[in-house]
């Protein structure tokens, strides 16, 4: 494994295995972190409409040393549009993504949230975009078994990623082990547990062992038990720290031992009782 390795998904499409996350990435800043991470081997760019971004990466992609089919973009349909109860409210969310990425098509778009008594139509429409080929793949974010399970029952294309909250403190094996299961690429949001992973005694300890900070054994952990990572920064040299996780492996033993820190912890809200 190395920084551009990637997964392949149900559909035969390629994700590399590490991505940028862009959450609360500004303008300005945003454009600065892109650039640098492609510099650095980055291929893989997770945004979101909610992020108020997608129109930076879309000024910043043009003057990238790299073509555009050789990015994997990732984007999200958010909640108010889902809550509008129209299809027709989802088809003009997409395409404004796509106007302010400058791109025609997307490699990944995703139902950012299980809106109660939504997503089920939302996921209709999202088949529709894989089919007219408009979007290389189809997920969700944020679900959990109950979601998945609710979704699969008329669902014709079974969802290719589930982007979720997964850290050593927030394990979710029963999840996990569902994807794998259904075919479903796991991916970790918040995989440095925003900004905690330091204080993670055990984190620490293991990256004084083999020569790295306790981010990236939490990434490498991440990558280990099989998640893609998009760790979010828009600092040059965290940028590039994120990406060295490559030279080094954690023994079954070392595995197990941050396994055991699970406590279920949550930095982002819960998948059923989140308000926004």
């Amino acid at each position: 494994m190395d920084l551009f390795s990637t997964v392949t998904l149900s559909n035969g499409v390629k994700m590399p295995v590490l991505g940028l996350g862009t959450w609360k990435s500004t303008e300005g800043a945003v454009e600065n972190a892109v650039r640098w991470a492609v510099e650095i081997g980055y291929r893989h760019i997770d945004t979101a409409a909610i992020y108020g971004n997608e129109d930076a990466i879309g000024r910043v992609l043009p003057q990238l040393p790299v073509k555009r089919e050789d990015l994997f973009i990732t984007t999200k349909l958010w909640n108010d549009v889902q809550r509008e109860g129209n299809d027709d409210a989802v088809l003009r969310a997409f395409d404004q993504s796509l106007k302010k990425l400058g791109t025609d098509y997307v490699d990944l778009y995703l139902i950012h949230w299980p809106v109660k008594g939504q997503y089920r139509r939302c996921w209709k429409v999202l088949e529709k975009l894989y089919e007219q080929k408009r979007t290389r793949a189809i997920g969700v974010s944020n679900f959990l078994i109950h979601h998945l399970k609710d979704l699969l029952s008329d669902a014709s294309v079974v969802p290719q990623v589930n982007q979720v909250e997964f850290h050593p403190l927030l394990r979710q094996q029963e999840l996990l082990d569902f994807c794998r299961e259904h075919k479903i690429q796991h991916e970790a949001w918040s995989p440095l547990m925003q900004g905690h992973a330091g204080e993670v005694e055990l984190l620490c300890k293991l990256g004084e062992k083999h020569g790295k900070s306790p981010q990236q054994v939490a990434l490498r952990w991440a990558l280990q038990k099989g998640s893609v990572v998009i760790p979010k920064s828009v600092n040059r040299e965290r940028i590039a720290a994120n990406a060295a996780i490559f030279d080094f492996e954690l023994s079954g033993e070392e595995m197990a031992s941050l396994d055991a820190l699970d406590q279920d912890k949550r930095f982002g809200a819960h998948p059923d009782t989140f308000t926004f």
